[in-house]
């Protein structure tokens, strides 16, 4: 999923530079969405982890 929103990220800056604004600022946003959703995700598994008494490195 990060990887993911790296992608959009990166298609975002270069739709940006060639002058597709609305389509740069779809792309971003969906970056920001994919980014936060990484995040919740990565945050449950460590809490999950811990409380199972495992190893959240």
């Amino acid at each position: 999923m990060l990887g993911w929103a790296l992608v959009f990220a990166v298609l975002a800056v270069i739709a940006g530079l060639l002058g597709f604004v609305g389509l740069a600022g779809l792309a971003a946003t969906i970056a920001k969405v994919l980014f936060v959703v990484f995040l919740v995700l990565l945050v449950a598994s460590f809490v999950i982890r811990a409380l199972r008494g495992q190893s959240v490195v």
